[in-house]
């Protein structure tokens, strides 16, 4: 889809808060400024984000591999433009075993408890952005070995605790999770798979 005016000023204003945050140097911001500025889709606006955790535009969807390929310093397609919405009340939320997972997940819980299990999913991009909407609740994510999260993003954090038992945010790691949103009177963990007696 094509941008308007408006939405490359916003990404702009996201360029800004990068380099205010350390996220970015003079460099790097104004080469991506005047990508942004320059930008005609949705998915090449989104590429100057992808690897700025807690900025991708929302309404954005990633360009094909080969466009994020020939921009030197980026990383691969952030979304396959599809969004799960997983709701509860009350009540335990569970995936496991072979579920498919999109590039964006929301993830809504009230009252109840929400089990996350990506070991044996169809993770179909490489960077997977969870939305959390969490109150009174606990959320639990168990990724791959070889995956790894990214926190930074879950900004509105009420009466709870955050646990991240991989030790991953700010690492590499494919897929990588990143996680935003709100956790009100409750707990996000992030873990790995457990291993077994003689694991």
């Amino acid at each position: 889809m094509r941008v308007s005016d408006a939405e490359r000023e916003h990404v702009v204003e996201l360029l800004q808060r990068a380099i205010g945050r350390g996220m970015l140097d003079l460099d790097e911001f104004t080469e991506r400024t005047d990508i942004a500025l320059a930008s005609r889709t949705r998915g090449e606006l989104n590429a100057v984000l992808v690897d700025l955790p807690g900025l991708v535009h929302s309404d954005a969807t990633a360009p094909a591999p080969t466009a994020a390929s020939a921009v030197p310093g980026f990383a691969a397609p952030v979304s396959n433009g599809e969004r799960l919405e997983v709701k509860a009340h009350g009540s335990t939320l569970v995936r496991r075993g072979n579920w498919r997972v999109p590039g964006e997940l929301l993830v809504r819980n009230k009252y109840g408890e929400t089990k996350l299990d990506f070991t044996e999913a169809d993770v179909t991009s490489q960077v997977v952005h969870i939305e959390l909407d969490i109150k009174w609740g606990s959320v639990t994510a168990v990724i791959p070995p070889n995956a790894a999260v990214d926190l930074n993003g879950v900004t509105d954090v009420k009466w709870s605790s955050i646990d991240d038992k991989t030790n991953s945010t700010g690492k590499s790691g494919i897929p990588r999770f990143v996680f935003t949103g709100r956790v009100h009177g409750g707990s996000l963990v992030t873990r790995h798979p457990r291993k077994g007696l003689f694991g």
